[in-house]
């Protein structure tokens, strides 16, 4: 049966071989002298084979083995791959290496997420961070197969996903985004019923409406257009109206408005979604607690 190392008894010998004596390496030890005596007398024991030639009196310097001397190369080596290997755990479970990805929606990612993250990664400029930007079903998906830590996506149906947990964050309101000559652009709201009379170009965002009174809005768009780019350049072309929450709106368009809608209004929860019973690795979790910390950080 293979011996059991200690490392802090293969520390004591490495300081007592180094000092060459039992007394200076028990000061560093901040131990007794006796206690680092049994602590090597103990590795011996373990080994079978004295580490240090016999003193003739206790003034005399310390002297290692042929073994001894063999082996203080090897207990080196064991303390720093320790040391080292310690050293990378620790800094893993304070998030300040390893590898965080998460997914989320687009609208999250590009107006909300890169504040956060820069001043998340202040005090861990080693960790590794994969962001994963997609529509919502994109997103689960992730979060499913396991592909991501955690996800941050709209949940158009709780009820099918009860294998996750599901922390609201953020919130926002369904509105009509047009040109900015458009006709509806220059009232402050807008009732569902007024879009009727105009080109309604639907989203992924759109399936917000279902089941609710603006279904029938959706229900009669002629045009279907999944990417955002894409459904951009068609509104800035005056091809029609599209409806989009209010963070998925591109703020620094000038020539796109948003107006808000009412009758009734229609709000988005978007939040954290995780697997449920699994844990997040130490980076994820630091990062969901640093986001909610900074929501509630925030003025009501």
């Amino acid at each position: 049966m293979l011996p059991e190392l200690k490392i802090t008894q293969l520390r004591h010998f490495v300081w007592v071989a180094e000092l060459k004596g039992f007394h200076l390496a028990a000061e560093k030890a901040h131990r007794t002298q006796p206690a680092i005596s049994l602590s090597v007398r103990e590795l011996e024991n373990k080994l079978g084979q004295p580490l240090f030639e016999k003193r003739k009196a206790k003034s005399s310097k310390t002297e290692l083995t042929p073994f001894g001397l063999y082996f203080i190369a090897k207990a080196k080596e064991f303390i720093a791959h320790h040391d080292r290997v310690a050293e990378d755990m620790l800094l893993l479970a304070n998030y300040k290496a390893g590898h965080l990805r998460f997914a989320s929606v687009p609208s999250i990612s590009s107006r909300i997420l890169p504040a956060l993250l820069q001043k998340f990664i202040v005090n861990a400029p080693d960790l590794k961070v994969s962001l994963y930007d997609d529509n919502s079903d994109a997103v689960m998906r992730m979060v499913e197969n396991r592909q991501v830590d955690f996800g941050i996506s709209h949940l158009f149906d709780e009820t099918e996903h009860s294998d996750k947990n599901f922390l609201p964050i953020w919130e926002d309101n369904i509105g009509v985004v047009c040109p900015v000559d458009h006709p509806l652009a220059h009232y402050k709201s807008l009732n569902w019923s007024q879009l009727s009379q105009h080109r309604l170009i639907a989203n992924g965002t759109s399936r917000l409406l279902e089941g609710s009174k603006a279904k029938a809005v959706v229900e009669q768009s002629q045009f279907y257009v999944s990417n955002m780019i894409s459904l951009i350049a068609m509104l800035e072309a005056g091809f029609g109206i599209t409806t989009l929450p209010w963070y998925a709106f591109p703020q620094e368009n000038a020539k796109l408005a948003f107006i808000a809608l009412d009758k009734p209004v229609i709000k988005r929860r978007i939040g954290i979604v995780m697997l449920k019973n699994k844990s997040l690795s130490p980076s994820a979790q630091a990062f969901v607690d640093f986001i909610l910390k900074q929501i509630n950080a925030q003025p009501s």
